[in-house]
């Protein structure tokens, strides 16, 4: 909301500064893990490796098709294309056999921690554009989406049309964060939590630290709890984006450590209805993302049912547009799973992905 009241204050602060730009690193570093967890169960079901790279190749090529077909007709910030695209170019950097390259593995860290001393600085200047409280106050930096304001829904098609490849270039630089989820499943991180307890740990806090520090500038705009100008708004962007990879790591170090105690009590957890039926939407989050697209469009487009028209809080229909197509696709998810139907969309895609028979094995 451009002037959020109430709820909605705190609404947006704790969405920019905890989930926002938080997500997509996540699943970018978790897209890069399970890139080389496939590698390296093809190889060790003996299946070579030019048969594999043919596979991941089909597959990406598969994505960044149905990537442009939901990007030009439901949503241009879609990143199905950019994942396909991004996958792609990762597959430059694996040598014979699906092994990542060593040089890659051992600069990683370095990345990550040069990155974060970027992170640091950055906010500092920010924090200090805020204590300064120099010029006219600049409204909340974001980009202007046409397709998202097209009163019809042909408009808003000409618009995508122009507006996907574009946000596909901008999601390229994510193969940096493919490469550390690379470097973290050369050491099975997640699946042997138990062995690397402490650098989960260290990830956890250190991330959620540097993330929350690089973002809170940007929430507490959002929010309403303070002015900035134009310069240190920009500057409060930046530093906000660059931190949500920390943020993203930070989440995957959680769920390492969160399933460490699950696993503990394995069987009790698989036989509840509710994380079956959650587990089963992951199993089909291609087609549950594409279904959720769909669905906003319906709810919330001006050529829609836009039911955010004469609302108070535009934000707040938007939380409760989202929850419940969040709960309908676990709902569906579940009744598929209990009857055995695969995803619609997953199961093009391996057909198209799985011609040599060979390589599923």
């Amino acid at each position: 909301d451009p002037a959020p009241e109430g709820l909605t204050r705190g609404y947006s602060l704790v969405m920019i500064v905890f989930v926002h730009a938080c997500a997509l690193p996540l699943f970018v570093m978790l897209f890069g893990y399970g890139l080389v967890q496939f590698t390296r169960h093809q190889r060790l079901s003996g299946i070579p490796w030019p048969t594999t790279r043919r596979v991941l190749v089909r597959r990406h090529l598969g994505m960044v098709v149905i990537g442009a077909l939901h990007g030009v007709l439901l949503f241009s910030g879609d990143i199905v294309g950019a994942f396909g695209v991004v996958g792609l170019a990762f597959l430059l950097l694996l040598r014979p056999g699906g092994r990542v390259r060593d040089w890659i593995l051992r600069s990683a860290p370095i990345y990550v921690l040069g990155a974060g001393l970027a992170v640091a600085v950055l906010a500092r200047l920010a924090y200090a554009g805020i204590a300064a409280r120099a010029g006219a106050p600049s409204p909340l930096p974001v980009d202007p989406s046409p397709s998202q304001e097209a009163t019809t829904y042909g408009a808003s098609l000409i618009e995508r049309v122009v507006e996907w490849p574009v946000t596909t270039l901008v999601f390229l630089p994510f193969v940096l964060m493919v490469w550390v989820g690379a470097w973290a499943a050369r050491r099975r991180v997640l699946e042997e939590p138990e062995r690397h307890q402490r650098l989960l740990t260290t990830g956890l806090v250190g991330g959620f630290t540097i993330a929350i520090a690089g973002a809170l500038p940007m929430g507490l705009l959002a929010g309403g709890f303070v002015e900035l100008d134009a310069e240190t708004a920009g500057l409060a962007r930046t530093v906000y984006e660059m931190s949500g990879f920390f943020g993203g790591i930070a989440y995957a170090c959680l769920f390492g450590l969160v399933g460490r105690v699950m696993s503990r009590h394995a069987d009790r957890w698989r036989s509840n209805a509710v994380v079956g039926s959650i587990v089963a939407l992951g199993q089909r989050s291609l087609s549950g993302y594409l279904v959720q697209s769909l669905a906003w469009l319906v709810l919330l487009a001006p050529f829609g049912l836009h039911l955010a028209r004469d609302a108070e809080s535009p934000a707040m229909v938007a939380v409760c547009c989202a929850i419940g197509i969040w709960l309908a696709s676990v709902l569906v998810a579940g009744l598929m799973h209990r009857r055995g139907h695969r995803g619609p969309i997953e199961i093009l895609l391996r057909r198209f992905a799985y011609r040599d028979r060979t390589a599923s094995r």
